[in-house]
């Protein structure tokens, strides 16, 4: 069972996200929060597995509960899956860069949905990569002038490569056959990208990839 806590502060969208997880019989909803306060608070007494943050909430939102969720996170951290309401959502982008797994839509289709949770709780991709690209190209260009950049030091040349076909957008399957490698070569390089670079999932190497300079939304990879 994938254990998920719901994060909103609107009752009805919970209701809605609540009627359609109870209808998987792999997911199981062990708690719900108003507020990322009260988030934690239910955190401290269940165990989950994948939490789903509101990004705009009031008291305390999404970014900064996520941050102190994925803190010195373990492999028993809850995943943080972020929803927003639209596409262009800075809140959204500052929880990837806190610790979140991706984004979600609050509009979403239910088996998109359901597919999200399960990705994350399995540590892949949360939504469609192109997807993830293009909300990311968005976001990076309302990033702060003073944002540090900081440096790939340590990757190889190949690694260096699947990175930037992960910024890209690029599944896993997609980039070993662009790069003519095993699947799960790929995903040893991505594991040691994510060890090298101290990053928590594919999401933030993304993310490290724009704030780098590796990536920029007018110099995208070709």
């Amino acid at each position: 069972m994938i254990r998920v806590v719901l994060v909103d502060d609107q009752e009805l969208v919970r209701a809605g996200f609540r009627l359609v997880l109870r209808s998987q019989p792999d997911i199981e909803l062990v708690g719900e929060a108003a507020d990322g306060a009260a988030a934690i608070e239910v955190l401290r007494a269940t165990e989950a597995d994948v939490v789903l943050m509101d990004a705009r909430m009031p008291r305390m939102g999404g970014v900064e509960a996520t941050g102190l969720i994925r803190a010195g996170a373990t492999a028993a951290t809850p995943k943080v899956l972020i929803l927003t309401t639209f596409d262009l959502d800075e809140y959204a982008f500052a929880a990837i860069r806190a610790g979140a797994s991706g984004f979600l839509l609050k509009d979403v289709p239910p088996g998109d949905l359901f597919s999200a949770i399960r990705s994350v709780h399995s540590g892949d991709a949360v939504v469609a990569p192109s997807t993830t690209r293009r909300l990311l190209e968005r976001f990076a260009v309302h990033l702060p002038d003073d944002t540090p950049r900081r440096e790939a030091h340590g990757l190889t040349a190949r690694e260096r490569e699947v990175l930037l076909h992960v910024a890209r957008g690029l599944s896993n399957t997609e980039i070993a056959e662009r790069l003519r490698l095993a699947e799960a070569t790929v995903k040893t390089h991505l594991n040691r990208i994510l060890a090298k670079l101290d990053l928590r999932g594919r999401a933030q190497a993304v993310v490290y990839a724009y704030e780098s300079g590796l990536v920029t939304p007018d110099r995208p990879v070709d």
